[in-house]
This record gives C-alpha cells, structure tokens and sequence, in this order.
C-alpha cells in the first residue's frame, strides 16, 4: 500500500516540535473543559487565558470545536450577518435572562480574526461593534436540561433575531427557576452601623456590640452536583477544600446554602438521598480582601462530582495545598 507523503494528515507529527505543538494544544483545551462542565461560560475563560498569555488566539478555533462541538455537543448556527450592527444592548439584557442556557459566539471580521464572545459580557462587545454586513458569527448554545434540542435551536434563532434588532419573547424553557442571581452585597462596616446608630438616638450611649463579619461579601455562586449523589464523600471532599482556603485566607469565612436554608454544619448535607444530582448548593465568601473565589468554586464542583476522591488523599487531618 502506497501513500502520498503530502497528504498525509499526520505530518505535524513526525517533528518533536510538531509533536509537542498538538501535544501542548491538545492538554490546554482539556484543561478548559472542567470549567465547562462546572457552568463557566467558555468565552469568560478564554478570554482570561488569553490575558494571561496561557493561548495563543490560533487556538481559539480549535478549541471551540473540540470542546463545544465534539466534547459537549453545543447547537450550532452559522450566520453571514444580513444586517450591520451599532448596538447589542437588548441582546445583553435578554441573553442575561437565559439563565437556563449556555451560549457562547464566534466573531470572524472582514479580515478573519477570531473574537470569542459571551454575548452577556459587554466588555466582550466594546472590540468589535460596530459588526459590518457578512461578517461572519458562529453561535453556539447548550441546554442545562439533557437532550433539549428543541429549546437550542430556539435559542439560536432568538438570538440571531436580537442581533438584527428584532424584539423577542422570553422562553419558559429559557428560564432555569432554580437559578440564584450573583449579586454582590456589601456587608455594613462596624463604623458606620455605629455612626447611623448614633444619629438615630443620640440621647442613647452607644452599646458595645461584636460583629461578625467586617468585610464585603461575594456573590452567592452555584455549584450543581453532578454526582449520583452527594454522599459522605463529596462532603468530606468540600470540608477539606474549605480549610484548604481557610488555611490560605485566615481572615475569609466561606458560607453555604442549601434548598434555601442556611448551611451551619456541612455534615448535615450528608442525608443519604438528600442532595440529588442535578441541583444547586450555594456559597459566597465574607471578608475583607476576599480572592481566588473562582477557584474554590472550581475545586468545590469537582468536589461535588464523582471525583471528589482526589481530595481526600494523604493523612486525615491534613491540610491541601490548593491556593
């Protein structure tokens, strides 16, 4: 059997650079699926790779189409734009709705750079609006519910028709009910909860008090379980993830609800049957200069996966070294 050399796909590979080029590439973009899985919109997470110079932008097509496309099998529809674009506005306020959707864009320009956009982040629009008539945008969309063709390829479409301007209706199938809002809320400083006791009864002394928390708090972030269930394991995983943070961040509290009630002790998430695949746990982060919450809610929804495992190696009460 005979083989022309120059159409011989494997090529790149018989150099050691060539080698370690798709190697490289190829360990890169499956570093980014933990985050997709873990509900990160994967525009978010390319974007601040390629802030930190960690890919290159030739890589950004690729690794769209390895883990959108064949790994998690995102809807796809392709689109030479008919109109040209001055504003998205009412694309980002409606896309933010769409609580129950994954959707990430692919912006090829006149010139074919590659923009990857989560269409709401606004900050990722600013480079390049206006959109000019037949550029090219690639939307790709995925359900959080399984198997839920129909709503992606409504999805797609609403989308499309936002971009040109049109006015949509929201979807119930859009919408997850279960969804908790990342707002931030900043907890009263001691000085002035102090100051506006005073100006309210300044006949009265004012009574020493203990605070609790002194600082600002975080969003509350959902992490959804997807372990069968979430078993004394998964628990002992979070518990060792929490003082693993704690132990880096001394002066962070980390708290946790579920199903709407506060979480005082974690232990008490360990009901056999309790925590089903499939639905949310909710945390924030109190404290003074709080960090590295992405990465806990990273570790916590391995955590709360069937991998939880890799976090209750070494001695009992050892302390990880995960921040």
């Amino acid at each position: 059997m005979t083989q022309n050399i120059s159409d011989n796909k494997y090529n790149l590979l018989s150099t050691r650079a060539g080698f370690n080029l798709a190697l490289g590439h190829f360990k890169t973009a499956l570093s980014f699926s933990s985050d997709v899985e873990g509900g990160y919109n994967l525009a978010d997470v390319l974007s601040e790779a390629i802030e930190e110079g960690s890919i290159s932008p030739q890589q950004l097509r690729p690794v769209l189409n390895i883990l959108l496309v064949d790994k998690f099998s995102y809807q796809i529809k392709t689109e030479n734009l008919r109109d040209a674009v001055d504003s998205v506005d009412d694309l980002i306020a409606a896309v933010s709705q769409w609580t129950m959707l994954d959707v990430v864009l692919a912006f090829y320009n006149s010139s074919g750079d590659i923009s990857v956009i989560n269409p709401s982040n606004k900050d990722h629009w600013a480079p390049v609006i206006p959109l000019k008539r037949d550029e090219l945008m690639v939307c790709f969309i995925k359900s959080r519910k399984e198997n839920d063709l129909k709503t992606e390829q409504a999805a797609c479409i609403d989308l499309f028709n936002l971009l040109y301007g049109k006015k949509i209706k929201v979807k119930k199938s859009f919408i997850n009910p279960d969804f908790v809002a990342e707002e931030r809320v900043e907890v009263r400083t001691p000085e002035s909860k102090r100051e506006q006791d005073v100006q309210a009864a300044p006949e009265e002394a004012a009574a020493p008090s203990r605070v609790v928390n002194t600082g600002k708090s975080s969003a509350k972030i959902s992490v959804l379980v997807t372990n069968e269930l979430f078993h004394n394991g998964n628990v002992e995983a979070w518990k060792k993830i929490m003082a693993s943070y704690k132990g880096k961040h001394p002066g962070l509290d980390v708290n946790i609800w579920y199903d709407g009630e506060k979480i005082n002790d974690i232990n008490t998430l360990f009901k056999w049957g309790k925590v089903k695949h499939g639905t949310p746990i909710i945390f924030n982060v109190v404290g003074d200069d709080i960090k590295d919450v992405s990465k806990l809610k990273k570790y916590f929804f391995e955590g709360a996966s069937a991998r939880y495992e890799v976090f209750l190696r070494g001695a009992v009460n050892s302390v990880l070294d995960l921040f």
